[in-house]
């Protein structure tokens, strides 16, 4: 009962601060803050000192959306939480912090989902206050079943940086073949295809049946 009245308080307090993020023609359906924010804060706003330490911010976790994951251990996670309002968070976590990224009200949580991966991509993090730079992991795991759109975002994300290397060195050390067109550099999207062979976590059975291709940003705009 204890750890359910301290979840509560911390998702108020992210209700009150979630109402002051902004909306920006460029990442609709998304409102930001201005710059991430810090879950710690939030959880600091909401709790006493000597509750703080008691409070596990995981139960705040509603579904995870896609995880990185490097030999050497680094990790990221996009994440999101689902306040009672209705409004959904995005969060990032890595090695140093949690923070809320932006926020969103949607009928459809997948679709806002796919929007909040696809807008990732598209500026690298910058849409939304952060950097994704290095190189690419060496596992991934996300909810999304799509195959073809996460084969884009990749090629979105990484095309044309340090990462596309380590992406080609992945393949090849797994002995998988490029074809004639990616051996060249040509096909960059052919090795991201054969790199996620490699990397990625086979998803739910469960969650492959129910699913349905969600629209993508740029079909709305066409």
């Amino acid at each position: 009962m204890i750890h359910r009245q301290l979840r509560l308080r911390v998702l108020e307090s992210l209700e009150r601060r979630a109402k002051q993020f902004r909306s920006r023609e460029e990442l609709w359906p998304f409102r930001v803050p201005h710059e991430p924010l810090a879950l710690d804060r939030a959880v600091e706003d909401a709790l006493e000192p000597d509750e703080i330490p008691r409070f596990d911010p995981a139960v705040l976790r509603s579904r995870t959306l896609l995880a990185l994951e490097w030999h050497d251990g680094g990790a990221w996670e996009a994440w999101t939480i689902a306040l009672p309002s209705g409004v959904v968070l995005y969060c990032d976590s890595g090695a140093e912090e949690a923070r809320v990224l932006a926020s969103a009200r949607r009928h459809s949580p997948e679709e806002a989902d796919h929007f909040f991966i696809e807008l990732l991509a598209e500026s690298r993090g910058e849409y939304f206050g952060i950097e994704m730079s290095g190189d690419a992991p060496d596992r991934v795991r996300t909810a999304v079943v799509d195959r073809d759109f996460l084969v884009d975002a990749f090629v979105e994300m990484y095309e044309g940086t340090p990462a596309q290397h380590s992406i080609e060195r992945t393949r090849a050390s797994a002995g998988v073949e490029a074809d004639a067109r990616s051996a060249g550099g040509r096909d960059f999207r052919g090795d991201v295809a054969r790199w996620l062979d490699v990397v990625l976590a086979a998803p739910d059975r469960a969650a492959v049946r129910r699913a349905r291709r969600p629209r993508r940003l740029r079909e709305l705009e066409s």
